[in-house]
Protein backbone atom coordinates (compact mmCIF):
# COMPACT_ATOMS: atom_id res chain seq x y z
CA UNK A 1 0.00 0.00 0.00
CA UNK A 2 1.06 3.59 -0.63
CA UNK A 3 2.99 5.11 2.27
CA UNK A 4 2.36 8.80 2.83
CA UNK A 5 5.37 11.10 3.22
CA UNK A 6 3.54 13.67 5.30
CA UNK A 7 1.17 12.67 8.06
CA UNK A 8 -2.05 14.54 8.72
CA UNK A 9 -4.38 14.86 11.65
CA UNK A 10 -8.14 15.19 11.87
CA UNK A 11 -10.21 17.87 13.54
CA UNK A 12 -13.97 18.19 13.85
CA UNK A 13 -15.33 21.72 13.76
CA UNK A 14 -18.93 22.76 14.52
CA UNK A 15 -20.13 24.44 11.32
CA UNK A 16 -23.78 25.37 10.73
CA UNK A 17 -25.06 22.60 12.94
CA UNK A 18 -22.74 19.96 11.45
CA UNK A 19 -19.60 18.36 12.88
CA UNK A 20 -17.29 19.16 9.97
CA UNK A 21 -14.32 16.87 9.45
CA UNK A 22 -11.12 18.69 8.48
CA UNK A 23 -7.77 17.14 7.59
CA UNK A 24 -4.67 19.18 8.41
CA UNK A 25 -1.05 18.83 7.33
CA UNK A 26 1.80 20.89 8.74
CA UNK A 27 1.55 23.57 11.40
CA UNK A 28 -1.27 23.77 13.89
CA UNK A 29 -4.10 25.47 12.06
CA UNK A 30 -4.11 28.22 14.68
CA UNK A 31 -0.32 28.74 14.86
CA UNK A 32 0.92 32.20 13.90
CA UNK A 33 2.67 32.12 10.51
CA UNK A 34 3.49 34.72 7.86
CA UNK A 35 2.47 32.19 5.21
CA UNK A 36 -1.20 32.10 4.18
CA UNK A 37 -3.03 28.85 4.93
CA UNK A 38 -3.48 26.62 1.90
CA UNK A 39 -7.06 25.33 1.73
CA UNK A 40 -7.87 22.34 -0.51
CA UNK A 41 -11.48 21.55 -1.40
CA UNK A 42 -12.38 18.26 -3.06
CA UNK A 43 -14.80 17.27 -5.78
CA UNK A 44 -18.03 15.30 -6.05
CA UNK A 45 -17.93 11.84 -4.43
CA UNK A 46 -14.40 12.51 -3.22
CA UNK A 47 -12.81 13.22 0.17
CA UNK A 48 -10.20 15.49 1.75
CA UNK A 49 -7.66 12.63 1.94
CA UNK A 50 -7.70 12.53 -1.88
CA UNK A 51 -5.11 15.34 -1.84
CA UNK A 52 -2.53 13.24 0.05
CA UNK A 53 -0.44 12.39 -3.04
CA UNK A 54 -0.20 16.06 -4.05
CA UNK A 55 0.67 17.16 -0.52
CA UNK A 56 3.37 14.49 -0.40
CA UNK A 57 4.83 15.88 -3.65
CA UNK A 58 5.25 19.42 -2.31
CA UNK A 59 8.83 20.39 -1.54
CA UNK A 60 9.97 20.71 2.05
CA UNK A 61 10.74 24.40 1.46
CA UNK A 62 7.14 24.99 0.37
CA UNK A 63 5.44 23.24 3.28
CA UNK A 64 7.81 24.51 5.97
CA UNK A 65 5.80 26.75 8.27
CA UNK A 66 2.64 26.40 6.15
CA UNK A 67 -0.71 25.04 7.29
CA UNK A 68 -2.60 22.92 4.74
CA UNK A 69 -6.31 22.43 5.44
CA UNK A 70 -8.76 20.15 3.60
CA UNK A 71 -12.39 19.68 4.70
CA UNK A 72 -14.73 16.83 3.82
CA UNK A 73 -17.74 18.60 2.29
CA UNK A 74 -21.11 17.97 3.94
CA UNK A 75 -22.33 14.45 3.21
CA UNK A 76 -18.87 13.24 2.14
CA UNK A 77 -16.12 11.48 4.06
CA UNK A 78 -16.51 11.93 7.80
CA UNK A 79 -18.78 14.98 7.61
CA UNK A 80 -22.48 14.29 8.06
CA UNK A 81 -25.35 16.18 6.49
CA UNK A 82 -27.91 16.43 9.31
CA UNK A 83 -27.35 17.59 12.86
CA UNK A 84 -27.50 14.66 15.25
CA UNK A 85 -27.24 12.00 12.53
CA UNK A 86 -29.28 10.79 9.62
CA UNK A 87 -28.85 11.78 5.98
CA UNK A 88 -30.14 14.65 3.88
CA UNK A 89 -32.33 13.82 0.92
CA UNK A 90 -30.92 16.55 -1.36
CA UNK A 91 -28.21 19.22 -1.50
CA UNK A 92 -28.10 22.90 -2.47
CA UNK A 93 -24.91 24.17 -4.08
CA UNK A 94 -24.92 27.48 -2.19
CA UNK A 95 -24.42 25.54 1.05
CA UNK A 96 -20.86 24.71 0.01
CA UNK A 97 -20.03 28.42 -0.26
CA UNK A 98 -21.50 29.11 3.16
CA UNK A 99 -19.71 26.12 4.70
CA UNK A 100 -16.40 27.36 3.32
CA UNK A 101 -17.09 30.87 4.63
CA UNK A 102 -17.71 29.54 8.14
CA UNK A 103 -14.62 27.32 7.96
CA UNK A 104 -12.45 30.30 7.03
CA UNK A 105 -13.96 32.27 9.90
CA UNK A 106 -12.68 29.49 12.13
CA UNK A 107 -9.22 28.88 10.62
CA UNK A 108 -8.26 32.23 9.07
CA UNK A 109 -10.52 34.99 10.41
CA UNK A 110 -8.07 37.82 9.68
CA UNK A 111 -5.94 36.38 6.91
CA UNK A 112 -6.42 35.90 3.16
CA UNK A 113 -5.86 32.29 2.14
CA UNK A 114 -4.65 30.39 -0.91
CA UNK A 115 -7.49 28.24 -2.24
CA UNK A 116 -7.28 25.13 -4.43
CA UNK A 117 -10.42 23.36 -5.65
CA UNK A 118 -10.88 20.26 -7.78
CA UNK A 119 -13.91 19.58 -10.02
CA UNK A 120 -17.01 20.45 -7.97
CA UNK A 121 -14.65 22.00 -5.43
CA UNK A 122 -13.11 24.07 -8.23
CA UNK A 123 -16.55 25.41 -9.09
CA UNK A 124 -17.16 26.26 -5.43
CA UNK A 125 -13.74 27.96 -5.22
CA UNK A 126 -14.34 30.10 -8.32
CA UNK A 127 -17.71 31.32 -7.07
CA UNK A 128 -16.47 31.90 -3.54
CA UNK A 129 -13.49 33.91 -4.80
CA UNK A 130 -15.86 36.23 -6.67
CA UNK A 131 -18.31 36.58 -3.80
CA UNK A 132 -15.64 37.05 -1.08
CA UNK A 133 -12.67 38.41 -3.09
CA UNK A 134 -10.87 39.87 -0.07
CA UNK A 135 -10.55 36.43 1.54
CA UNK A 136 -8.54 34.87 -1.30
CA UNK A 137 -4.88 35.71 -1.96
CA UNK A 138 -4.40 33.27 -4.85
CA UNK A 139 -6.77 30.79 -6.48
CA UNK A 140 -6.12 27.47 -8.25
CA UNK A 141 -8.94 25.75 -10.14
CA UNK A 142 -8.37 22.09 -11.03
CA UNK A 143 -10.85 21.12 -13.75
CA UNK A 144 -13.72 23.07 -12.19
CA UNK A 145 -15.32 23.70 -15.56
CA UNK A 146 -18.83 24.66 -14.54
CA UNK A 147 -21.82 23.38 -16.49
CA UNK A 148 -23.51 24.02 -19.83
CA UNK A 149 -25.65 27.14 -19.87
CA UNK A 150 -29.30 26.51 -19.00
CA UNK A 151 -32.45 28.18 -20.32
CA UNK A 152 -35.59 29.20 -18.43
CA UNK A 153 -37.52 26.70 -20.54
CA UNK A 154 -35.53 23.92 -18.82
CA UNK A 155 -37.01 24.78 -15.39
CA UNK A 156 -40.30 22.81 -15.47
CA UNK A 157 -38.58 19.59 -16.51
CA UNK A 158 -35.77 20.13 -14.03
CA UNK A 159 -38.13 20.52 -11.07
CA UNK A 160 -40.09 17.44 -12.16
CA UNK A 161 -36.90 15.41 -12.49
CA UNK A 162 -35.73 16.55 -9.05
CA UNK A 163 -39.00 15.45 -7.42
CA UNK A 164 -38.99 12.12 -9.25
CA UNK A 165 -35.41 11.41 -8.12
CA UNK A 166 -36.29 12.34 -4.52
CA UNK A 167 -38.96 9.63 -4.61
CA UNK A 168 -36.45 7.15 -6.03
CA UNK A 169 -34.08 7.97 -3.16
CA UNK A 170 -36.77 7.40 -0.54
CA UNK A 171 -37.65 4.09 -2.16
CA UNK A 172 -34.01 3.05 -1.73
CA UNK A 173 -33.29 2.97 -5.46
CA UNK A 174 -30.27 5.30 -5.39
CA UNK A 175 -28.20 3.47 -2.80
CA UNK A 176 -24.46 3.38 -3.40
CA UNK A 177 -22.92 -0.01 -4.09
CA UNK A 178 -21.31 -1.80 -1.16
CA UNK A 179 -18.18 -3.97 -1.52
CA UNK A 180 -17.16 -7.22 0.12
CA UNK A 181 -13.71 -5.94 1.05
CA UNK A 182 -11.38 -2.98 0.66
CA UNK A 183 -9.87 -4.65 -2.40
CA UNK A 184 -13.20 -4.38 -4.16
CA UNK A 185 -13.24 -0.64 -3.45
CA UNK A 186 -9.70 -0.32 -4.83
CA UNK A 187 -10.65 -2.18 -8.01
CA UNK A 188 -13.62 0.15 -8.42
CA UNK A 189 -11.30 3.19 -8.19
CA UNK A 190 -8.89 1.67 -10.72
CA UNK A 191 -11.73 0.92 -13.14
CA UNK A 192 -12.81 4.56 -13.00
CA UNK A 193 -9.22 5.79 -13.35
CA UNK A 194 -6.96 3.33 -15.23
CA UNK A 195 -3.87 5.46 -14.43
CA UNK A 196 -4.29 4.80 -10.70
CA UNK A 197 -1.77 2.26 -9.36
CA UNK A 198 -2.83 -0.58 -7.09
CA UNK A 199 -0.79 0.91 -4.23
CA UNK A 200 -2.51 4.29 -4.46
CA UNK A 201 -5.93 2.74 -5.08
CA UNK A 202 -5.61 0.56 -1.97
CA UNK A 203 -4.61 3.56 0.14
CA UNK A 204 -7.46 5.68 -1.21
CA UNK A 205 -9.97 2.87 -0.76
CA UNK A 206 -9.17 2.67 2.96
CA UNK A 207 -10.09 6.37 3.30
CA UNK A 208 -12.87 6.55 0.70
CA UNK A 209 -14.90 3.73 2.29
CA UNK A 210 -15.25 1.91 5.59
CA UNK A 211 -16.80 -1.36 6.75
CA UNK A 212 -20.29 -1.39 8.24
CA UNK A 213 -21.55 -3.64 11.04
CA UNK A 214 -22.02 -6.48 8.54
CA UNK A 215 -18.47 -6.15 7.22
CA UNK A 216 -19.50 -4.62 3.89
CA UNK A 217 -17.38 -1.66 2.73
CA UNK A 218 -19.58 1.40 2.25
CA UNK A 219 -18.55 4.47 0.23
CA UNK A 220 -18.31 7.58 2.43
CA UNK A 221 -20.72 9.62 0.34
CA UNK A 222 -24.45 9.99 0.78
CA UNK A 223 -26.69 8.79 -2.08
CA UNK A 224 -28.60 12.09 -2.15
CA UNK A 225 -25.58 13.58 -3.93
CA UNK A 226 -26.76 11.64 -6.99
CA UNK A 227 -29.95 13.68 -7.25
CA UNK A 228 -30.12 16.31 -9.99
CA UNK A 229 -30.15 19.86 -8.64
CA UNK A 230 -33.53 21.54 -8.70
CA UNK A 231 -31.82 24.80 -9.64
CA UNK A 232 -30.72 25.66 -13.15
CA UNK A 233 -27.12 26.63 -13.87
CA UNK A 234 -27.52 30.35 -14.49
CA UNK A 235 -24.49 31.24 -16.59
CA UNK A 236 -25.16 34.98 -16.52
CA UNK A 237 -24.88 34.94 -12.72
CA UNK A 238 -21.73 32.82 -12.81
CA UNK A 239 -20.00 35.14 -15.28
CA UNK A 240 -20.89 38.19 -13.20
CA UNK A 241 -19.21 36.51 -10.22
CA UNK A 242 -16.15 35.54 -12.30
CA UNK A 243 -15.59 39.20 -13.16
CA UNK A 244 -15.35 40.04 -9.47
CA UNK A 245 -12.51 37.61 -8.71
CA UNK A 246 -9.57 39.78 -7.67
CA UNK A 247 -7.08 37.00 -6.83
CA UNK A 248 -4.51 35.86 -9.41
CA UNK A 249 -6.03 32.64 -10.75
CA UNK A 250 -4.42 29.54 -12.21
CA UNK A 251 -6.81 27.25 -14.11
CA UNK A 252 -5.21 23.82 -14.49
CA UNK A 253 -6.66 21.15 -16.75
CA UNK A 254 -5.59 17.63 -17.70
CA UNK A 255 -4.33 16.66 -21.14
CA UNK A 256 -7.29 14.27 -21.45
CA UNK A 257 -10.37 16.26 -22.44
CA UNK A 258 -12.72 15.01 -19.73
CA UNK A 259 -15.11 17.88 -20.45
CA UNK A 260 -15.60 16.71 -24.02
CA UNK A 261 -16.08 13.12 -22.84
CA UNK A 262 -18.77 14.12 -20.33
CA UNK A 263 -20.80 16.51 -22.42
CA UNK A 264 -20.34 15.14 -25.96
CA UNK A 265 -20.34 18.56 -27.60
CA UNK A 266 -22.99 20.17 -25.36
CA UNK A 267 -20.23 22.09 -23.57
CA UNK A 268 -16.61 22.32 -24.74
CA UNK A 269 -13.17 23.36 -23.53
CA UNK A 270 -13.29 26.26 -25.95
CA UNK A 271 -16.44 27.55 -24.23
CA UNK A 272 -14.81 27.14 -20.83
CA UNK A 273 -11.75 29.07 -22.00
CA UNK A 274 -14.02 31.90 -23.16
CA UNK A 275 -15.55 32.07 -19.69
CA UNK A 276 -12.08 32.25 -18.13
CA UNK A 277 -11.33 35.40 -20.14
CA UNK A 278 -13.72 37.24 -17.82
CA UNK A 279 -11.57 36.41 -14.77
CA UNK A 280 -9.34 39.49 -14.46
CA UNK A 281 -6.01 37.75 -13.66
CA UNK A 282 -6.44 34.22 -15.02
CA UNK A 283 -3.82 32.01 -16.63
CA UNK A 284 -4.08 28.41 -17.87
CA UNK A 285 -1.84 25.37 -17.52
CA UNK A 286 -2.09 21.74 -18.66
CA UNK A 287 -0.94 18.61 -16.83
CA UNK A 288 0.33 16.05 -19.34
CA UNK A 289 -0.60 12.35 -19.29
CA UNK A 290 -3.47 12.95 -16.87
CA UNK A 291 -7.22 12.63 -16.70
CA UNK A 292 -9.81 14.36 -14.53
CA UNK A 293 -8.22 13.05 -11.31
CA UNK A 294 -4.99 14.86 -12.14
CA UNK A 295 -4.00 15.10 -8.46
CA UNK A 296 -3.86 11.28 -8.47
CA UNK A 297 -2.36 10.84 -11.95
CA UNK A 298 0.49 13.38 -11.84
CA UNK A 299 0.84 14.75 -8.30
CA UNK A 300 4.46 15.78 -8.86
CA UNK A 301 3.66 17.87 -11.96
CA UNK A 302 0.70 19.41 -10.20
CA UNK A 303 2.57 20.18 -6.98
CA UNK A 304 5.36 21.91 -8.92
CA UNK A 305 2.85 24.08 -10.81
CA UNK A 306 1.03 25.08 -7.64
CA UNK A 307 4.26 25.83 -5.76
CA UNK A 308 5.52 28.07 -8.55
CA UNK A 309 2.22 29.93 -8.75
CA UNK A 310 1.69 30.43 -5.02
CA UNK A 311 5.28 31.49 -4.34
Amino acid sequence: MYKENRSSRSEFVPIRGLNYHVQIWGNSAHAASPLPPLVLVHGWMDIAASYQFMVDAFSEAFVQGRTIIAPDWRGFGQTGSIQGGGQADNYWFADYLADLDFLLDHYAPKQAIDLVGHSMGGNVAMLYAGVRPARIRKLVNLEGFGLPASKPSHAPGRYAKWMDELKSLHRGELALKAYDDVGGVARRLMKTNPRLSLEKASWLASHWARPDAAGKWQILGEPAHKITSAQLYRLDEVLEIYQRISAPTLAIEASDDSLGTWWQGKYTLAEYHERLKLVPQAQKAVIQDAGHMLHHDQPEQLAALIEGFLD
